[in-house]
C-alpha cells in the first residue's frame, strides 16, 4: 500500500500541472514543506522576499513577461501588502496567494488571534476571491481552483490555510 501524500506534495503537483515557474515567499513554518518541494525543482525559481509587499509586484512583472507564479505567505504579512495589491486589482493582473493563517485553530499566541479573525474579511474587502482550507484533502483542489480563477479570469485569489491543516506552534507560559 502506497503511503498517503501530504497536502504539500499534492499542491506541488498542482503547481507543476498549472505551469507555475516562480514562487515568491517569506520563510514560513506552515508552508515549509511546500517551499522545500518547489526549491528542489530545477524548473521552478524561488524568490525569497525581504518583506511580503514585494511578492505580488514581482509576480505582476513575471506575468507581464509570460510567466506564472504563486505567492506564499503567513497571514500576518498580508498587512504589508495591502497598498501593493492595488497593482494587481487595478491592472487586472492575476494573483494567487496561499496564506498560512495564524490566529486560528489552536493558536497559543494571543497576538496572532486578531489577524486570524480578520484575514478573510480583509482580503474580501480589497476585492480578492477567498477560499479557506481546513482539511488535508481540500488543500490541493482548492489551490488548483484558485490558480484557474486567477490565471483564466485575471482574478486575485487568496487561499487561506487554517492551522488545522498546517499545524500550530507551541507556546508555554
Amino acid at each position: 500500500m502506497a503511503a498517503e501524500r501530504s497536502w504539500a506534495e499534492e499542491t506541488y503537483e498542482v503547481f507543476k500541472r498549472n505551469e507555475i515557474e516562480i514562487v515568491t515567499y517569506v520563510p514560513e513554518g506552515g508552508v515549509k514543506d511546500l517551499i522545500a518541494l518547489c526549491d528542489a525543482d530545477p524548473d521552478m525559481t524561488l524568490v525569497p522576499l525581504t518583506n511580503e509587499s514585494e511578492g505580488n509586484c514581482l509576480l505582476a512583472g513575471a506575468w507581464l513577461a509570460g510567466k506564472r507564479g504563486v505567492f506564499l505567505m503567513q497571514g500576518s504579512g498580508a498587512g504589508n501588502c495591502i497598498n501593493n495589491f492595488g497593482l494587481n486589482i487595478a491592472g487586472r493582473l492575476p494573483l494567487l496567494t496561499v496564506v498560512a493563517l495564524r490566529g486560528s485553530w489552536g493558536e497559543g499566541n494571543y497576538w496572532m488571534i486578531y489577524q486570524g479573525r480578520t484575514m478573510h474579511r480583509i482580503f474580501e474587502d480589497i476585492g480578492f476571491k477567498v477560499y479557506e482550507v481546513d482539511k488535508v484533502e481540500d488543500a490541493a483542489p482548492t489551490i488548483e481552483a484558485g490558480l484557474k480563477m486567477a490565471y483564466n479570469a485575471d482574478a486575485q485569489v487568496a487561499v487561506i490555510l487554517s492551522q488545522r491543516l498546517t499545524g500550530t506552534k507551541e507556546f508555554k507560559r
